[in-house]
């Protein structure tokens, strides 16, 4: 089975949730929002095919990684693939974290056509959904890039039937409060 990437998998990211991750940049998205940090990874033609065995080759040399985050694009764009790379991740003790243009609600209904959507949530610790809109942009969230995205604890969700937020996630922090303060960051 093959994948589209975007890029080669990025080690060592401390951004794409939490802990030291590695992240697998999935190629093509239907959402195309304005204001995406990945412009370049939404045609579905782009990007190039690797083999799944070959990532799970590199995913068990990876040294140090808390987990690993599947982003792009948007994953849910490839599923089959996803899948099968999200069981390994789990089987050697990876946790996964999934960044996707669709809400929880619109991947259960998804499900319906496709089961495969299901299987793929189980494998999900954490789910950050919705499309990124500009005008909830904030530089002030963590692990998410516009207050309308939800950071999903994916196993509590599923056992509840009723969506269950990280709640460690759930407020806003200022980082940066005044100008004053910028001036000491690049000292």
């Amino acid at each position: 089975m093959k994948i589209r990437l975007a890029r080669e998998l990025q080690s060592d990211s401390i951004v794409d949730g939490e802990g030291i991750r590695t992240v697998l940049w999935t190629q093509g998205c239907i959402h195309n929002c304005l204001g995406c940090h990945n412009p370049d990874t939404h045609s579905f033609n782009a990007g190039f095919l690797k083999d799944v065995e070959e990532i799970k080759n590199e995913l068990l040399d990876l040294k140090l990684q808390d987990g690993i985050t599947l982003s792009g694009g948007d994953p849910m764009c490839q599923v089959e693939a996803c899948l099968e790379i999200a069981k390994f991740c789990k089987s050697i003790k990876l946790n996964v974290w999934c960044y996707t243009g669709y809400t929880f609600e619109q991947l259960l209904a998804k499900s319906k056509e496709n089961p495969n959507i299901i299987e793929l949530l189980k494998n999900i610790d954490v789910l950050v959904d919705g499309k990124f809109v500009l005008e909830e942009k904030s530089l002030n969230l963590k692990f998410k890039g516009s207050k309308n995205q939800r950071i999903i604890d994916v196993k509590k969700t599923l056992k509840n039937n009723k969506v269950h937020l990280v709640n460690k996630y759930k407020t806003e922090k200022k980082y940066i409060n005044t100008p004053e303060q910028c001036k000491y960051m690049f000292v």
